[in-house]
């Protein structure tokens, strides 16, 4: 079985600007149309499983479209697809929109530090991992630098060590190996602690070696296997994974087993 813990769709009538878009001020092609046929074909075509989906809210008057929307998808595609909801941290009440989120059904919540203009360790992002924790979400963040966007990092691995050090969640997932092009940092900052690290977006980017040695330190029942569709293409993630020849049960853990237990399914 193979579980992505990193995936993204737009709405059908947004995608291909959408993807248009962040194509140019990332410097990079898509690896599918961003939408959620789309996302399925490529899941079809990889061997993949199931994927979790990750909203970002970039207004926080997008908390009702973000809910519904995800909401809808968890119901036609149970099994297939899970999606977590979206909160901003500039929202007016962030306890009323987690116990929302929770109250629909929805095992996680996706923050961007990066999208949403706040730093990691703000007292607004601080108070809702804090809550989220609480209800027993998981909380995923972006981390490291976000190809697409000018400096500052707003979650470098210093700023989340910050975090996990105040807070102690119990859920929290790193995106791109805990520190996107920041991996150095994440050796000494964060390897080794109660968190979980996604695999997104790394694979044309990170040595091998930093990896392994990351992995190491850290542990690998807590490395979850991910790709950031569209933005990079699945049958590649799983082969990069695979030709790691790591023991056969270390790997079934990084791509679904992990997954499966974090999900708790």
């Amino acid at each position: 079985m193979v579980i992505d813990f990193h995936t993204h769709i737009f709405p059908d009538k947004i995608a291909a600007r959408t993807i248009e878009h962040l194509e140019i001020v990332g410097g990079i092609t898509a690896a599918a149309d961003g939408t959620l046929n789309g996302l399925l074909s490529s899941m079809e075509r990889c061997g993949v499983d199931m994927s979790v989906i990750l909203p970002v809210a970039t207004k926080p008057s997008q908390f009702d479209s973000i809910q519904n929307f995800a909401k809808s998808v968890n119901e036609q595609y149970q099994g297939k697809l899970i999606s977590f909801g979206g909160i901003h941290p500039d929202c007016e009440d962030y306890k009323k929109e987690l116990d929302t989120i929770k109250a629909m059904g929805f095992k996680g919540i996706k923050i961007h530090p990066d999208y949403q203009g706040v730093m990691i360790d703000d007292l607004r992002f601080m108070r809702i991992i804090e809550y989220a924790s609480e209800l027993g979400l998981i909380i995923l963040t972006h981390a490291g630098i976000d190809i697409g966007l000018p400096e500052p990092v707003h979650c470098p691995p210093k700023k989340m060590r910050k975090v996990l050090d105040e807070i102690k969640p119990a859920k929290m997932v790193l995106a791109h190996f805990g520190g996107w092009s920041q991996w150095d940092e994440v050796y000494e900052y964060l390897a080794g602690e109660n968190i979980w690290l996604d695999t997104a977006f790394i694979y044309d980017y990170i040595d091998k070696e930093a990896f392994l040695k990351i992995l190491e330190k850290h542990g690998s029942d807590k490395i979850l296997f991910a790709t950031d569709s569209p933005w990079s293409d699945m049958a590649k993630g799983i082969d990069w994974i695979r030709q790691l020849s790591l023991p056969q049960n270390v790997t079934e853990d990084i791509l679904s087993g992990n997954a499966k237990r974090l999900l708790g399914i």
